[in-house]
């Protein structure tokens, strides 16, 4: 299972309580207030890894919490810190921190006279009319992360001070304190973990262009391939390798469809990913199997593209006419280089492996292009 968006709750934990104690070793009757510090608590770190490529471990264990510090002993020992809690997640980890979740109505609390039973206040809560429930709350979340590199880290969660203990509080009035200072408690909130995969050709096309098939010609990729459409469920990732042993990276996303930009067919989960890629390849059918035409296919396609994010559509872009060994697509073709005049298009068939040097070589270019800008 692919798992690209999950909402996680973290906890870092609390600072253990400063410790109330007084000497009392022999021939020290009166050794003094010796209560040590409590261990800070534990925080919650998020570190990205490039070895995982998806937040499924999040999905089946959304709720992170540390561990909290222990508290402080006598003799001025200071408590153990709490062990922190470093979660691995997928490079191009985007991570929105969320506005506390609102109470149910079940869970909002009822006032209940005194002559009423535990069981009766019980049955007047579960009778309440429900109230209006707040929107999505992902309207008022707030980017705080955005972990591209391997290794990079983010505490999510700050981890609370520890109590001071009495030996602290001493003065020159109050020789024996006998108080001490409680641990702090650890930060806390909801998230949202966002994945935006990290590649540097996105490909781009309508269900059934052939996208699975290009990326495992191109590379050794093995999405799966059927005659139908949405046979890609999640983004797959290719590496291609060229002829001066260099590589690219090439992102294969879910077909999109009109009305992706409001959406439409999980249009927001696809889209998403292509937002880090330096080059977009728009793969158009060119013999139009699916009955519809190719000029209309890139038209859609810019559409959407510049509807979800209008910077997508001033990226650099190639379109690779696919499918030219179906007998339509050379007419189409011409029709298409007519209406759209110049737009550098690259012919293949992916399925033979017809032109896919001169699309890798192309594609290289572009990409070398954008690094020198």
């Amino acid at each position: 299972m692919f798992v690209d968006s999950v909402k996680v709750q973290a906890r870092a934990g609390k600072g253990g309580n400063g410790c109330l104690a007084f000497s009392h070793e022999p021939f020290k009757p009166k050794g003094g207030p010796c209560g040590g510090d409590g261990g800070k608590g534990g925080d919650v770190i998020l570190q990205a890894d490039h070895d995982i490529n998806n937040l499924i471990a999040q999905y089946y264990a959304p709720h992170l919490y540390a561990k909290d510090g222990r508290p402080g002993e006598g003799k001025g020992k200071t408590g153990r810190g709490g062990r922190k809690l470093i979660v691995k997640v997928p490079c191009g980890t985007l991570v929105w921190k969320l506005p506390p979740p609102k109470p149910t109505a079940g869970e909002r609390d009822v006032p209940v006279h005194r002559s009423l039973g535990q069981a009766e206040a019980l049955e007047i809560n579960l009778e309440a009319e429900p109230e209006e429930l707040p929107g999505d709350a992902l309207t008022e979340a707030e980017v705080v992360a955005d972990l591209t590199e391997h290794g990079q880290q983010f505490v999510l969660c700050a981890g609370g001070r520890g109590g001071k203990g009495n030996m602290h509080f001493t003065t020159s009035t109050r020789q024996a304190p006998r108080f001490a200072q409680d641990g702090e408690a650890g930060e806390e909130g909801h998230y949202r973990l966002e994945l935006r995969l990290i590649a540097e050709i996105g490909l781009v096309g309508y269900p059934n262009a052939g996208k699975s098939t290009l990326l495992s010609a191109i590379s050794s990729a093995q999405p799966k391939i059927a005659a139908y459409p949405f046979t890609t469920l999640h983004p797959n990732i290719g590496i291609v390798e060229l002829a001066d042993y260099s590589r690219l990276t090439v992102c294969d996303i879910p077909g999109i469809i009109e009305g992706a930009h409001d959406n439409v067919g999980l249009g927001h989960a696809f889209l998403r990913h292509i937002l880090r890629c330096r080059v977009l390849v728009l793969l158009i059918d060119m013999a139009g199997t699916d009955e519809r035409e190719p000029w209309d296919d890139y038209t859609q396609l810019l559409t959407e593209l510049e509807l979800y994010d209008p910077a997508l559509i001033h990226r650099p872009r190639l379109v690779a006419a696919n499918k030219m060994d179906e007998e339509a697509a050379p007419d189409k073709l011409k029709a298409f280089r007519a209406k759209l005049g110049q737009v550098e298009v690259v012919e293949i068939a992916a399925a033979f492996d017809l032109g896919l040097e001169e699309l890798k070589n192309k594609m290289q270019q572009i990409v070398a292009a954008t690094r020198e800008d």
